[in-house]
């Protein structure tokens, strides 16, 4: 095998250039191929290209032929399948459960990957290489590894595992999974062995969970149970969530109708130098050549940098708990810096870094003394924690370093920041964020503003969000052009009644905040707030949630979008609902006018 290419082979002349008459590993995935960081297989790619095997790629295969998962024919390790970046059910359809027209990560915005990809992909290579090892990864499996609401089909589906042909799952984010697995198959060890590396999961028969030992592992409630039991359900959630510490999380188990899913404990995460050699590794931040059309996932992300991982802001909506983790994990400045330097020799690049950030950008850098030796705390949330060193030094440092570049104009973070990790004392942090890296706005995300759909959430209280927006608002005073924030809030979310968006409605009314990002809750699997929607229950407390269903949930969220005129009947029937016609009329308070007898609203 000759050096690393500039795209991984999609096609045998490909590989034949490379000198490569067999694949040790061929990725398939729901996803156009991209070879840029952001994109799940091509940095995984990468990473086993840069270990030592030959990688071929198949992007958004037809199922419903073969000659496509032909193409490359059967590899010597493994096929390891993906839905891609995002879980295909989410990617195809609205919270509505409406069909999106497009699809941002295929050429020309086309819809070429099959609902419940993962599932339809691993049925179809499994019928055709039936004795091929298959590892099925990404957000879709991760997020499926135990039995799960499905909000698609209104049930509680078993394990992916349970379903697919696949012999293991990665969870998280994989690369010291697929390298550890693949180093052990070309030393001869079989699939059926591979039952302890962390990170993955497996399944064993009935029987062998019988005769086991069991000390030591976390049993979940069974399929059966969870299924039936609303109760049984929540327990299971809260059993699992706890062990997704990879210092002190145990296997986890749950037994189902034909087999037992077994969860290893998480991965470690990466250290600084493991993650700064993932993301500069040649990725030619390009889509594949082969494509005539682009890829719109492509242009917003092309020039952006991951600075880290994990969030340790625990949103209840939100599943990164068990995917990325809690713990962050900083790359180094001067990794950064050389990844930028490259993209700044690109012939397409105009002087913008679209973005340095992770999933929340400003937990850059943020340390807790634990972290290395013992993981997260049990009984805590991290957010919440005095002891974590919050300080923003390293990321303004960064900040700084990138902007002195030869070639960068401008440096942006456009991932959004968390307002309540700025200590209200550090006037520099701020002020340098607004003056030096954003444009006209700033993304922050309360999502809401009740006290009680806050702590549903996971979200601090409307008073850390009023103090943060006056100090923003402080800092706009004098300048020619003013910014703005845009903030993120959620409708239709659990313990979220209709009396509780007008509140909302009313503040967006009285602040005169932008608020075109609006997001109906969709109930995802693995989180919290989705365990709450299907159950009716807080799963570490078990106690009753309400949780808004149906038509209320289109009327939580007109009542946001209250100046639509498209949403005004919606909108009167959520304030009389809540008993407040009063903001019904044409007095400065109210949200929508009052209409002559007669009229249709």
């Amino acid at each position: 095998m000759t050096g690393e290419p500039e795209f991984l082979p999609m096609t045998v002349a490909e590989a034949e250039r490379l000198g490569i008459d067999r694949f040790d590993i061929i990725l398939i995935t729901g996803d156009a191929y991209v070879d840029h960081p952001f994109f799940g297989t091509a940095l995984l790619g990468r990473v086993l290209w840069d270990a030592g095997y030959s990688v071929g790629v198949i992007a958004q295969p037809d199922w419903r032929r073969d000659a496509d998962f032909r193409r490359l024919g059967e590899p010597r390790l493994f096929f390891s399948i993906s839905a891609g970046n995002v879980d295909s059910m989410v990617n195809a359809f609205t919270p509505n459960l409406k069909r999106r027209n497009s699809d941002v990560y295929s050429p020309g915005g086309r819809f070429l990957r099959p609902d419940r990809a993962t599932l339809v992909y691993t049925d179809r290579v499994h019928a055709l290489f039936p004795g091929t090892p298959i590892v099925i990864g990404g957000i879709e499996a991760s997020l499926r590894r135990f039995a799960h609401y499905d909000y698609w089909s209104d049930s509680v589906r078993q394990s992916i595992l349970a379903d697919a042909p696949a012999d293991l799952l990665v969870f998280g984010m994989g690369e010291r999974q697929v390298v550890a697995i693949a180093n052990r198959l070309a030393a001869g060890e079989s699939i059926d062995a591979l039952t302890d590396i962390p990170g993955t999961a497996y399944r064993i028969d009935l029987k062998t969970w019988r005769g086991m030992e069991r000390t030591g592992y976390a049993v979940l409630p069974g399929y059966p149970e969870v299924k039936q039991d609303r109760y049984a359900y929540a327990h299971a959630f809260a059993l699992h969530y706890n062990e997704q510490d990879p210092f002190r999380g145990r296997p986890v188990a749950q037994p189902h109708p034909k087999t037992v899913v077994v969860q290893n404990p998480p991965a470690m995460p990466l250290s600084g130098s493991e993650l700064d050699r993932v993301y500069e590794l040649p990725y030619a931040r390009r889509a594949h050549p082969s494509y005539t059309e682009p890829v719109p996932a492509l242009e917003p992300v092309r020039f952006s940098v991951v600075s880290h991982r994990g969030c340790f802001g625990s949103c209840s909506f939100c599943a990164l708990t068990h995917h990325q983790g809690r713990i962050i994990q900083s790359r180094s400045i001067d990794s950064i810096v050389r990844e930028v330097e490259r993209m700044a020799a690109m012939p397409e690049f105009t002087g913008v870094v679209q973005d340095v950030g992770g999933p929340t950008a400003n937990m850059y850098g943020v340390h807790c003394g634990r972290w290395e030796t013992a993981g997260t705390c049990p009984e805590r949330r991290c957010i919440d924690c005095p002891a974590l060193d919050r300080s923003h030094e390293e990321q303004l440092r960064l900040l700084r370093r990138l902007s002195d570049i030869p070639g960068v104009k401008r440096v942006f973070i456009a991932s959004g920041i968390r307002y309540d990790l700025i200590d209200p004392e550090d006037r520099e942090y701020l002020a340098r964020v607004c003056d030096h890296h954003i444009s006209g706005h700033l993304k922050v995300a309360p999502e809401h503003i009740s006290p009680r759909v806050c702590a549903c959430m996971g979200k601090p209280p409307r008073e850390v969000f009023d103090a943060f927006r006056k100090r923003f608002e402080a800092l706009q005073e004098g300048k020619k052009k003013r910014q703005y924030l845009v903030p993120y809030f959620m409708s239709g979310h659990p313990g979220c009644r209709v009396e509780d968006m007008v509140e909302l409605a009313e503040y967006v009314r009285d602040t005169r905040l932008y608020t075109e990002q609006v997001q109906d809750f969709t109930p995802t699997p693995m989180s919290i707030s989705t365990t709450i929607y299907h159950t009716g229950l807080d799963p570490f407390t078990l106690k009753e949630v309400y949780v808004p269903k149906g038509r209320e949930k289109r009327v939580q969220r007109a009542l946001l979008h209250y100046r639509d005129p498209k949403n005004y009947g919606l909108v009167c029937e959520g304030l009389r609902a809540a008993g407040r016609e009063d903001l019904i009329g044409n007095a400065w308070k109210c949200l929508v006018p009052a209409r002559r007898r007669g009229r249709r609203e």
